[in-house]
């Protein structure tokens, strides 16, 4: 059986990894994606925060070598759901099943004034560009934004303007600066009222300013302020901005899309087109755009395509959990899991910040490098 595996974030990379270890060479796989490696989510802060070294959190794509997987590295320019191939820099590729893990693509400047008086730092590339920034900065008012919804780990603006805190206390510059977050949100994390009422206590310790339910619409570089949906205003020295997220271009103009994103069967993952599914970031499955969540959906559409190839049924079905680790500062870290059900009010647990945490969420991050790289990882 021919796969075709479109992107290589969590839920590429859990998908082949699982169809290997199933099917082995009894499976065609290919792997397609445009970077040539895979950089965990929290690990562009670890480089931000002058934590570690970018070179220590690039993990290259060459190393996926599994049976019955070949990676290429390429450029998609068309996707045509219904014949299951893709048009790319590398010739054209056709399968007996397509799983599209695209992800969510990042536009800084569809926001007016960011790219000219801000900086974005979801994008690999923004993160480590912004560890420059902050070592050259010498204090003042800081604003961490959201310029859209939905935007991916929602956690993360939060996190964020912690370790501002933190950075800025350790190079004696805090008692001359702010920190402001802004967020389209009622609540830092909404489905965990426990791991937002710890969130606005850290806040409030720290004396970050919180703005909730208020997006950021622009920035204006003359006056170095943040321009709010609602008309109102806050002065910025340095502007750290979650920039707009929408489906790549090629997604959209597949004609898969409804309202931006491709919908799925919630339970298995499968789209519209026959023997299509799509998974993590580009979808409207309702869970959160974070890779944890792509991981699990990952191995449902897995599941379903083994039973396929073996003339079976999967009673495998997506169950909407996932786990998010929250960076506290001073080695904390908390643990949150959530459950999102069609129909259902989310809901979960949530572990105050703790080193014991902390080293879960180091195994989290070298465990799945094992498993998807064959390596070992250390540096976090």
């Amino acid at each position: 059986m021919r796969i075709l595996v479109l992107g290589a974030g969590f839920g590429g990379l859990e998908l082949t990894a699982r169809l290997s270890e199933e099917l082995g060479d009894d499976a065609d796989i290919v792997l397609i994606d445009k970077s040539e490696g895979f950089v965990f989510g929290f690990s562009k802060l670890d480089v931000m925060f002058g934590r570690t070294a970018a070179e220590a959190v690039r993990h290259p794509y060459a190393d996926v070598v599994r049976p019955g997987v070949r990676f290429v590295l390429t450029t998609i320019r068309a996707v045509d759901p219904e014949r299951r191939r893709v048009e790319t820099d590398a010739g054209p590729f056709e399968a007996d099943v397509m799983v599209v893990a695209l992800g969510a693509d990042l536009d800084p400047a569809a926001t007016p004034g960011l790219v000219e008086a801000g900086h974005e730092f979801y994008t690999v590339e923004g993160a480590f560009a912004v560890r420059d920034v902050l070592r050259g900065f010498p204090g003042g008012r800081v604003v961490v934004g959201v310029t859209s919804t939905p935007f991916k780990c929602p956690p993360a603006p939060s996190e964020t303007a912690l370790m501002v805190h933190d950075f800025l206390v350790e190079r004696g510059l805090r008692d001359t600066s702010e920190i402001a977050l802004v967020m389209p949100l009622g609540a830092p994390i909404p489905p965990s009222p426990a791991a937002s009422q710890a969130l606005l206590a850290a806040f409030t310790e720290r004396g970050i300013a919180w703005h909730p339910d208020r997006l950021v619409r622009a920035l204006d570089p003359r006056r170095r302020v943040a321009v709010l949906a609602d008309g109102g205003e806050i002065p910025f020295d340095l502007f750290l901005g979650v920039p707009v997220h929408r489906a790549p271009d090629v997604v959209l103009n597949s004609g898969m899309c409804v309202d931006g994103w491709i919908p799925v069967d919630p339970l298995t993952l499968e789209t519209a087109y026959p023997d299509v599914y799509a998974v993590g970031d580009v979808t409207s499955v309702g869970t959160p755009k974070a890779g944890v969540f792509a991981e699990g959906q990952a191995a449902v559409a897995a599941d379903q395509i083994i039973a396929r190839h073996r003339r079976g049924e999967s009673a495998a079905a997506y169950n909407g959990t996932g786990v998010c680790y929250i960076e506290f500062g001073h080695g904390q870290v908390a643990r949150v899991e959530v459950t999102f059900k069609t129909g259902e009010r989310p809901h979960g647990r949530f572990d105050h910040p703790s080193a014991t945490s902390a080293a879960d969420k180091s195994v989290f991050g070298s465990s799945r490098i094992r498993r998807w790289f064959n390596r070992d990882w250390t540096t976090y």
